[in-house]
């Protein structure tokens, strides 16, 4: 008999490329979650989306809540449903809660072993949990899913050596330049990627930075505790032809560097490279700017294909980490079966705001 069903239903990086995860991107994870959260049959549900994926956990009536989530979340975004069905991720019961334990360690991340994951997922619950839309599923799989997290990167070699998006864009532009001491950087941006990114090239010898963003206390803020200056974010066009390497991560909607204003910068340095690493989605810099002479663009997409050989390095605690993890996943999938199983019966017609609230002491 059909029951009640965990799910995770989305998008990663492992089928969905840049151009893709792009139109897949979410404006308002909170505005999205509070439209799905209505759809018929769904009992709990968080959102996780990062530039690397667009998730979507649940616990539905029956496994047919999360086709109607998807579909939902399609016409939401005007995205074709067919060509979501292709590069569409979608697991139930124990295999959706063994990827999201993947996930929050850093496991089915493009940089394998990275941490900022983590704290992405914390965020996602949190936000979740404090709008009611988790309940005792969520509540316990993600709780569980830290727990787990934690101790593979305690008891696990798995984040060892520089994996995360900052010191793979700081390897690369050391690869380009050799001493980073006489090359002037700009970082756009100065959120925790850009934050990490500008404090990665000051620890490598970067001594010429300066950070820009949208909100100029923000930047005066995160300049001041670098010793680095700031460029103001309406004078970024005009600036670029100073910096030798420009690091983009702000939220915007689109691009802030035009391949207008880069092939500008570049009749100013003509014999002078460009590096440009854009660590944004969607992407800050417009790709037609990889055409220009003496330009080098590089995206996270392209990040992840270096960094490969790091991986590769750690393929042993890779393995070791799985293996954890699974054994944690039957742990906690015994006790949600059980309480799906209590659970079984007439399914709620309409939405529940709080669709977990009255199972919160009888948690799994």
């Amino acid at each position: 008999m059909s029951g009640p069903c965990l799910f995770v239903i989305g998008a990663t990086h492992q089928n969905a490329p840049l151009e893709v995860r792009e139109r897949l991107a979410l404006a308002s994870e909170g505005a999205i979650r509070d439209e799905l959260v209505m759809v018929a049959g769904i009992r709990e549900l968080a959102v996780l989306s990062t530039c690397n994926r667009v998730e979507f956990y649940g616990v539905g009536s029956d496994e047919t809540a999360a086709d109607s989530v998807q579909a939902a979340y399609c016409a939401m975004q005007g995205f074709d449903p067919a060509e979501f069905e292709r590069i569409r991720i979608r697991l139930t019961g124990r295999e959706a809660a063994l990827h999201l334990f993947e996930v929050a360690s850093g496991l089915d991340s493009q940089l394998v072993g990275e941490n900022e994951i983590f704290g992405q997922v914390k965020e996602a619950y949190a936000a979740a949990h404090a709008c009611g839309s988790t309940g005792a599923v969520l509540n316990r799989l993600f709780q569980k899913a830290f727990q787990a997290a934690k101790h593979v990167r305690t008891s696990t070699g798995i984040s060892s050596g520089r994996v995360s998006v900052a010191n793979v864009a700081v390897d690369l532009a050391a690869s380009i330049f050799g001493s980073l001491a006489e090359s002037k950087v700009l970082v756009l941006g100065t959120g925790e990627i850009g934050e990490g990114t500008a404090r990665a090239f000051r620890s490598r010898g970067a001594e010429d930075l300066a950070v820009s963003g949208r909100r100029p206390e923000r930047a005066a803020q995160v300049a001041s505790s670098l010793g680095a200056g700031t460029v103001p974010f309406e004078e970024r066009d005009a600036s670029l032809a100073r910096y030798d390497i420009v690091v983009c991560s702000t939220a915007a909607p689109s691009a802030v560097l035009s391949a207008a204003a880069i092939a500008a910068a570049m009749k100013r340095r003509p014999a002078r490279p460009l590096l440009l690493i854009d660590l944004a989605l969607p992407r800050d810099v417009e790709s037609a700017a990889a055409d220009l002479q003496n330009v080098f663009l590089y995206n996270l997409d392209d990040l992840a294909r270096i960094a490969e050989k790091n991986r590769l390095a750690r393929e042993a605690e890779i393995v070791r980490c799985r293996s954890i993890l699974s054994q944690r996943a039957d742990g906690l999938w015994g006790h949600v079966q059980q309480y799906l199983d209590l659970a079984r019966g007439p399914a709620p017609g309409s939405p529940a705001r709080n669709p977990g609230a009255a199972g919160q002491a009888a948690a799994p």
